[in-house]
């Protein structure tokens, strides 16, 4: 028998717009801390802001590992 775990969309590492991506980008952007993702890819299907403490963990997970092994946007 085979197992397949379907990922939501909002814990998919790989999906643009999902909560690990957005703490990473709000790090990369020099942004404050501000958990929220986009269903259907940053900028589109609506920002969602109401999120479980799940949800805010995984998000300071993408934030946390950009600070420590990312780089910030160079604005000059």
């Amino acid at each position: 028998m085979t197992v397949t775990l379907e990922i939501l969309p909002q814990f998919d590492r790989q999906c643009h717009g999902s909560l690990f991506d957005r703490g990473g980008a709000d790090s990369w952007y020099s942004r404050e801390r501000d958990p929220h993702w986009y269903p259907e890819g940053t900028g589109f299907g609506g920002r969602i802001s109401e999120l479980s403490d799940e949800e805010i963990a995984e998000y300071n997970a993408g934030y946390d590992y950009n600070e420590e092994f990312g780089g910030k946007k160079d604005y000059d």
